[in-house]
């Protein structure tokens, strides 16, 4: 790596910090102004908001990181670009091929970044800030949140929930119930719950089991009527979230779902999407280039870098919109996560084919 190549990466890794760093900022803040909704409600304070917010931050520069990526590479070029410096490098012998091998190197790097956060810290940090609320808000109720279901404790019962269903019932329910010694005395088992209101929920397919120093009874019923302060919202709360897991997790989520005849297709999207997400960095990072390279005299960088972002904030959008529209036709998840940035890829080539010419 030379001189003017190692000069191009550090200030477009310093760009992207920054624009990241602000981001990131906004983001926060919006994040805690909208949990202050949640304040007093059992032992939420501004201690639980915070650490709320911060173990939240690692999962949002994640998803930051695309846009902070064409941001910083828009603002350092741009300068460049205002400041002759592109024009001289150029003149030192730097091709346009050059400064944007440069750029991806750049992009490498925040790529690198971006998979070790979002890979091996944004999951279990944001795991932990769901539960430092929930357990919060609805003091004694979470005992554990896992990845494949939720441990619950409502007095001397003990409520495993495998899965929670889109519509809110819950599937694959275990309850286990103690005495005062804390010995097992009752085993119940449904294979469906739903939420009749008042504190109550019908199962389903239940197995039962009393248990007792003497003996072990075993029975069956087609329904039955479960009292209890669990309610779907609290629920809702700690529902797997395909958005906090990592690619390993949502591989190994999709096979669970799919062997139990289960709907994935939200989850296939989502492991897609963290395998795309690499490639959309790059594509953010293509796409700034050719709107502040090649500037030449009269020609105001300014209205170029607006037009960029523009285009990198229309990507975002259609992207998103292509995600909802695979989940509402159920459309293959591979090709809906990889068209938009395929699409934009091919659109940032040309543009620099043209800049090139």
């Amino acid at each position: 790596m030379n001189v003017l190549t190692g000069y191009i990466v550090r200030e477009i890794l310093k760009g992207s910090f920054v624009a990241v760093v602000l981001l990131l900022t906004l983001f926060n803040l919006f994040t805690f102004s909208d949990q202050l909704k949640d304040l007093g409600k059992g032992h939420y304070g501004l201690t639980e908001i915070f650490y709320y917010v911060a173990l939240g931050s690692p999962s949002v520069f994640y998803e930051l990181m695309p846009a902070s990526a064409l941001l910083g590479s828009l603002f350092i070029l741009g300068a460049m670009g205002n400041n002759r410096e592109l024009i001289a490098m150029r003149a030192a012998g730097l091709s346009i091929l050059g400064i944007i091998r440069a750029v991806m190197a750049a992009g490498a790097i925040l790529v690198l970044i971006s998979i070790l956060v979002g890979e091996f810290i944004a999951p279990e940090a944001e795991r932990m800030a769901q539960m430092i609320k929930v357990t919060a808000v609805d003091e004694g109720k979470i005992i554990m949140s896992a990845k494949y279901g939720l441990w619950l404790r409502e007095g001397k019962k003990f409520i495993n929930v495998r899965t929670v269903q889109d519509d809110g019932s819950l599937a694959d329910i275990s309850i286990y119930e103690i005495d005062d010694q804390r010995h097992l005395r009752h085993s119940t088992h449904a294979e469906k719950a739903v939420f009749q209101g008042n504190e109550q929920w019908k199962l389903d397919q239940i197995k039962q089991s009393d248990i007792s120093i003497e003996q072990m009874a075993a029975s069956h019923q087609s329904e039955q009527i479960w009292r209890s302060t669990v309610a779907p919202d609290l629920l809702d709360i700690v529902v797997v979230n395909p958005n906090n897991l990592s690619m390993y997790d949502l591989a190994m989520y999709i096979d669970f779902l799919k062997d139990n005849h289960q709907k994935s297709h939200d989850f296939e999207l989502a492991f897609w999407g963290r395998v795309v997400n690499p490639l959309v960095v790059f594509v953010m990072l293509l796409v700034s280039a050719p709107f502040v390279i090649g500037v030449k005299r009269g020609v105001n960088v300014g209205g170029r870098m607006m037009i960029g972002v523009v285009i990198g904030m229309t990507f975002n959008i259609i992207d998103k919109i292509v995600g909802h529209l695979g989940l509402i036709y159920d459309l293959n998840p591979p090709f809906m996560a990889v068209a938009p940035s395929l699409i934009a890829l091919a659109a940032a080539l040309y543009a620099l084919g043209r800049v090139q010419a």
